[in-house]
């Protein structure tokens, strides 16, 4: 018996009089970071009907645009005015951008105006140890020229061309992910032309080189590959421990299209998914992708709510733990208004409910459940006014509970709110709540043995002194991946 007296003294579990606080809040609109993506000439032509439809924007993006040279020491010289006024333009319809960064894009005139011209560095392209390869139709998809992964020139760039792009974006809020990988618009494949591994394709070792590095200057910006580096005929990574076990988030850029699920075709996608993702993948690394251009009514149908080839939008995008999907040529169409966007949209990423609610006059406590398909994967916190909780909602799963506490007293329902460095002044990070005020009693557990569980039932320990920092959207120290 004395050691169970022994064990309550420890951890403070005194009774102590709490106020349930009367909450009533609702999801009304797609949450930052997640749902149906424009690019953004779409998304500029259709802003009065789809604007408040969609929270992010694609966009490839050119190395070639950005650097200017490369100095005696080895420092690139860059110019990011171009990629700034992208994120400007984006931020400015209050969305966040998806970047890809690419070499490659069969028939692509974007550099020079030739098909099919690399978007490697001018500077590169200059030098005597350089020398590009070419295939006239690869895929049938037009003249395409290949980088030359035999020059150690390029690989030391690309290395330190994302280290260098991490340094100045990772915590820019106009920015939400990420998208890297090599070959065909970095898609990890350059299907209709051999491969040649340290020459039109970088070498396995480089590969691995690539993820280890990117996985240590990402600091905190979440980054996703093709599923195609699931294949082991272009990719070391799914027969390395170390590389699986690092928190990469995947896309697939032919989501839903005909042949995708194992058992209704050949199940291509669904294997890959499997292979690299292992089920669990979406724990800590962002998924999402593109819509099939299979056929070019694929993007015209997928949000039929009767579904298409056998699966519904809803369906597979809670399979594959969805956050985000690019679905450019679906407005319009018959299925793809602004209703069933903002619809389709909520049905992705994370979704945060409030439980329960209680204050003791000095602090408030939170109860908080994702009722989502996906975590968040920036860090958030639930902020009475300006003092907010330091238990981050970043990697809550679905159907998890955590429990907030915030240094402060609810005393104004209206002045609790979820604060994140990583969105924009103009985004709102939702919660839903529907809860009725009551006088209880409840343990004055401490911070430590607050009760949160994850999806096997496990009890998990969380801490949860409170913090104070400023209202609004400022960066937080310590919000590192």
């Amino acid at each position: 018996m004395w050691l169970v007296a022994l064990a309550l003294t420890a951890i403070g579990m005194k009774a102590q009089t709490w106020q349930s606080v009367a909450l009533s809040r609702q999801i009304t609109h797609p949450q930052p970071m997640t749902g149906l993506v424009l690019w953004p000439d779409e998304a500029e032509d259709r802003h009065a009907n789809y604007g408040e439809s969609i929270q992010l924007e694609f966009s490839y993006c050119l190395p070639y645009k950005v650097v200017k040279g490369c100095s005696d020491d080895g420092a690139i010289d860059y110019d990011w005015s171009s990629f700034d006024e992208l994120l400007d333009e984006v931020a400015g319809r209050g969305h966040q951008l998806v970047a890809r960064f690419r070499y490659e894009y069969p028939s692509g005139t974007d550099v020079d105006g030739k098909k099919g011209t690399t978007a490697v560095p001018q500077y590169i392209k200059q030098r005597d140890d350089y020398h590009e390869t070419y295939s006239s139709n690869p895929g049938g998809d037009g003249p395409t020229y290949y980088a030359d992964w035999s020059n150690v020139e390029l690989q030391r760039f690309t290395l330190q061309f994302y280290a260098d792009f991490a340094s100045r974006y990772a915590h820019d809020p106009r920015l939400a992910f990420l998208e890297v990988g090599f070959g065909h618009w970095s898609e990890y494949h350059i299907y209709g032309t051999k491969l040649q591994f340290g020459v039109n394709f970088p070498s396995k070792a480089f590969q691995k080189q690539f993820f280890l590095h990117m996985s240590s200057v990402a600091d905190g910006l979440p980054w996703l590959v093709s599923i195609d580096a699931s294949d082991d005929e272009y990719s070391p990574v799914v027969d390395d421990e170390t590389l699986m076990s690092l928190p990469f988030g995947l896309f697939d850029d032919s989501f839903m299209h005909k042949d995708h699920e194992i058992g209704t075709a050949d199940g291509y996608n669904e294997e890959y998914w499997n292979a690299i993702g292992k089920g669990t993948r979406w724990q800590l690394g962002v998924c999402g992708g593109e819509i099939s251009y299979y056929k070019s009514s694929d993007q015209k149908n997928f949000l039929n709510p009767a579904g298409m080839y056998g699966h519904t939008w809803e369906e597979q995008a809670a399979k594959y733990h969805i956050t985000f999907m690019i679905a450019n040529d679906a407005p319009g169409g018959t299925y793809g208004t602004a209703a069933r966007f903002r619809e389709a949209s909520m049905a992705t990423g994370y979704r945060f409910e409030v439980r329960e609610c209680l204050t003791d006059g000095t602090t408030t406590r939170l109860l908080v459940v994702n009722n989502g398909i996906a975590p968040i994967y920036r860090d958030a916190w639930f902020a009475v006014d300006t003092v907010a909780s330091d238990t981050s909602l970043r990697l809550l799963l679905p159907g998890q509970e955590q429990w907030v506490e915030i240094g402060a007293p609810l005393t104004n329902p209206d002045d609790l709110h979820i604060i994140s460095p990583a969105i924009l002044p103009s985004q709102e990070i939702q919660f839903e709540a529907n809860l009725s005020s009551a006088i209880i009693t409840a343990p004055a557990a401490s911070a430590s043995i607050l009760p949160a569980y994850n999806l096997a039932g496990q009890r998990l320990h969380t801490h949860t002194k409170g913090i104070a920092v400023s209202k609004g959207h400022k960066k937080i120290a310590g919000t590192g991946f």
